[in-house]
């Protein structure tokens, strides 16, 4: 499933629980990072048109490199997403791939400004985000090996509800939607 991202997103009321738990069970956070992402628009379909968003185009810049990412949720229809394909690639210049995107007509729509903290248990990714404007968040991302998004999606359900920890609502959608008022 290269190129898939299953996700599940929670408001995180307290990240200390959280972070207990996993250390409990033998994660180790990676130092936390601070990340500028600059979405941009699509100059020829306006990302932003349809009743609910399915794609975004953003270049991150943080001190261990950056990156140009490409991200597409599916079902494209729907109001509420279950996974997306993303096409991400580390990128040696970014004011360069900045350049480039705006020349080919991409304009800028806004910019997430967070501090990331990562952990890593058994098949899941579990990141700490705090978001400017937005506030704080956690985020199960599946890194496992599965067949279908069905399965990959049932584990990470699994692996969350034995965290036994108690989470914030669970947020459908994207820092970028949050800070454009924008529910889907």
């Amino acid at each position: 499933m290269q190129h898939i991202e299953i996700e599940k997103k929670f408001a995180l009321p307290d990240p200390a629980a959280l972070k207990a738990v996993l250390t409990e069970r033998g994660s180790k956070p990676a130092g936390p990072t601070h990340q500028i992402d600059a979405y941009y628009n699509h100059p020829s379909r306006d990302f932003t048109a349809p009743a609910a968003i399915s794609e975004w185009l953003r270049i991150r810049t943080e001190a261990r490199g950056s990156s140009v990412n490409f991200k597409r949720w599916h079902p494209i229809e729907d109001l509420i997403k279950t996974h997306a394909d993303e096409y991400e690639s580390t990128v040696g210049d970014v004011e360069a791939i900045r350049l480039l995107i705006e020349a080919l007509g991409f304009h800028p729509l806004v910019t997430v400004d967070k501090t990331r903290e990562e952990w890593r248990l058994g098949e899941a990714e579990v990141v700490f985000d705090h978001v400017v404007g937005a506030g704080d968040f956690v985020e199960f991302e599946f890194k496992g090996a599965a067949d279908t998004v069905a399965d990959a999606t049932a584990r990470l359900d699994k692996f969350i509800a034995e965290l036994g920890v108690e989470l914030g609502a669970p947020v459908n959608r994207g820092y970028p939607h949050m800070l454009l008022g924008r529910e889907h």
